[in-house]
């Protein structure tokens, strides 16, 4: 298939507020009404409203939450008005208010695999050789902010004490750390992640098995009950859930194709396979879609294919309506890893380093 070109402009460019030899690259948390820049370090988690960031007017307002254990210990969210970060850690869920203070933690099973022990803190395990690469469970807010959904490794303190290891999802009361809904997801993660959808009572979780599989789990509380969809047979990585909410996009665990499924019962409305863009590669056998990819907006989708051999990244845009390439992207400089769309019809990518944010629009 042959795409014109589109031009990016680069709208500025944001720096890291950590020093990347010592945190994560800097991310972007996204909902309907509000964005944060956000960056993981060993000993905090820093975020900032990115519109504030963005205006360049007067200095931008910084709220620091002091981390509980080292990064490499699990994953962590904020929540929208920054009120609030939660740390999904080896042994417990952990929330840390605005002024530092925990505001409540549950602990719950070992993310280790091979381990029972119900930890009660960092120092139970941070010395083992056998919890140096733990797997991880993640965590993020609903788009109001009240509920926070948390992919967890059980039992919870709270059950009657099992050998049993299980996934749970989580929907917790955000204020204070209640449990309102949980359900076995008959997983055994790697690592997993959330993808937000504009109402509070519905989200996307896709689960990393591995080998063994990509499950994408679709869950629906109701204020009462928490209720969860399998989609597809466990090789659909869940990508980014459309503005308007009704679609959703995945990519195979192969990422040979790339999907836009209905919300209301997964099913696929159309694919695109990455061999139609193959003309841009030496083997087109040798091209993947990544496992990235989001909607710049209603109906147009932001992504990359990588050539496996060159390690050549290219970014697309592509039609969500038929699932088809329109454009290929081009940069006035040399740019890295993939696009994150903004939700508003920019987007932004991480320098090489993780020292910065680049944020782009199309070339009128």
């Amino acid at each position: 298939m042959t795409a014109t070109t589109s031009s990016a402009r680069l709208i500025t460019t944001l720096a890291a507020p950590l020093d990347p030899a010592e945190a994560d690259a800097p991310s972007v948390l996204r909902w309907p009404d509000q964005r944060l820049l956000v960056q993981r370090g060993d000993t905090e988690l820093v975020a900032y409203d990115l519109d504030e960031l963005k205006s360049g007017t007067g200095e931008p307002t910084a709220t620091r939450f002091p981390a509980p254990w080292p990064r490499r210990f699990g994953t962590s969210t904020v929540a929208p008005r920054r009120d609030l970060a939660v740390f999904a850690g080896v042994h417990a869920l952990r929330a840390v208010d605005a002024m530092g203070a925990v505001r409540w933690e549950i602990p719950h099973g070992c993310w280790e695999h091979s381990c029972r022990a119900m930890h009660t803190s960092l120092d139970d395990y941070a010395q083992s050789p056998d919890h140096r690469y733990p797997s991880s469970g993640s965590a993020v807010f609903s788009a109001d902010g009240s509920i926070l959904w948390a992919h967890v490794r059980g039992p919870l303190a709270v059950d009657e004490k099992s050998e049993d290891l299980t996934d749970e999802w989580l929907v917790l009361d955000a204020a204070d750390g209640r449990v309102l809904g949980r359900l076995d997801t008959q997983t055994t993660a790697s690592n997993s992640r959330h993808r937000p959808h504009p109402s509070p009572g519905q989200m996307g979780l896709g689960v990393n098995m591995g080998q063994d599989g990509q499950p994408l789990l679709w869950g629906h509380w109701n204020g009462n009950v928490l209720t969860v969809d399998r989609i597809g047979e466990d090789d659909r990585v869940l990508l980014a859930v459309s503005p308007s909410g009704d679609r959703f996009l995945t990519v195979t665990h192969e990422q040979d194709s790339l999907a836009l499924h209905r919300v209301t019962d997964g099913s696929i409305v159309a694919e695109l396979e990455a061999e139609t863009v193959t003309p841009h590669y030496d083997d087109p056998d040798e091209v993947w879609w990544d496992y990235h990819g989001s909607f710049l907006e209603a109906q147009t989708v932001i992504t990359g294919t990588t050539d496996a051999d060159l390690g050549t990244e290219l970014h697309w845009l592509v039609d969500a309506g038929r699932m088809r390439v329109t454009d290929q992207i081009t940069y006035p400089f040399p740019i890295s890893g993939t696009p994150e769309a903004l939700g508003d019809g920019t987007w932004y990518t991480v320098s090489e380093a993780g020292d910065a944010l680049h944020l782009w629009t199309l070339q009128p």
